[in-house]
């Protein structure tokens, strides 16, 4: 992405000078806005490209002319980024060939042993009860409809006893994230390495698997709805200059997160 910041400086600038005037310290600013007195000072700095994404800094310089009582529209805090290509939302995460095929064994494993488990006893039984109770010679003619009859219980048991497993299996629900407004995110591992970051788009949405992801960073916050279980998510503790930061433990609880 390529990002110019021409403006800054101008508008760092405006906002020194308004505060000044005000009467305002950066420590009572920073009480005010929540900011720390450090991206203060790189605000009126006009490097902003040190603070990271061009959504968060343009988020941080609102909370600032708003403590103020600045108007923020456009003629009075222009903007200093113009992108030529925006980010799209690739995900970095790598699972090794060999894991994966692990995986895949340990799966078909565990099938054939739950398998083996319940059919072997069942073809036990029905062979004990086949020879305790093996009818005289002359009674072998059976009508066709009757043996039918005899097969069928030897088969129900193993068609009951795979429903838990399917049912386990579509009983783990995410994490979802749905954005009315375009909204920086970024996704971090239970390691702390970025796992996934960029742009989504309005109408854009992205489930996320607790113990996959661990902490989440989710700008331009007031456009963004988070559920969990199916049920909305109060974002409000999370957030600070209109970005959301909080963990998501492997059980599915929220907290809140340092910036």
């Amino acid at each position: 992405m390529t990002t110019t910041h021409s403006a800054g400086a101008a508008a760092g600038e405006r906002l020194k000078r308004a505060r000044e005037a005000s009467g305002v310290s950066l420590a009572d600013l920073s009480a005010r806005t929540r900011l720390s007195v450090h991206v203060l000072e790189t605000l009126e700095s006009g490097a902003w490209e040190r603070l990271g994404p061009p959504v968060f800094v343009r988020g941080q310089a609102r909370g600032y002319a708003r403590a103020l009582g600045i108007c923020v529209d456009d003629e009075a805090l222009p903007s200093p980024f113009t992108t030529t290509q925006i980010p799209t939302l690739v995900s970095h995460a790598h699972v090794p060939r060999y894991r994966y095929m692990a995986e895949q064994l340990a799966r078909r494993a565990v099938y054939a042993v739950l398998t083996v488990a319940l059919v072997v006893p069942v073809w036990l039984a029905t062979r004990s009860n086949h020879g305790d109770s093996a009818p005289p010679v002359e009674s072998l003619d059976v009508a066709p409809s009757q043996a039918q009859v005899v097969e069928t219980p030897a088969r129900t048991p193993m068609v009951a006893s795979l429903a838990p497993i399917a049912s386990a299996a579509q009983s783990a629900t995410p994490l979802r994230i749905e954005v009315a407004g375009d909204s920086w995110v970024q996704l971090f591992g239970s390691d702390g390495s970025v796992v996934e970051k960029g742009l989504m788009h309005a109408g854009d949405a992205r489930d996320v698997q607790p113990g996959e992801i661990s902490r989440l960073v989710l700008g331009n916050a007031s456009s963004v709805q988070v559920t969990l279980h199916g049920q909305p998510v109060d974002l409000t503790p999370y957030i600070r200059a209109n970005v959301a930061r909080f963990t998501l433990s492997s059980d599915g609880s929220l907290a809140p997160s340092a910036p």
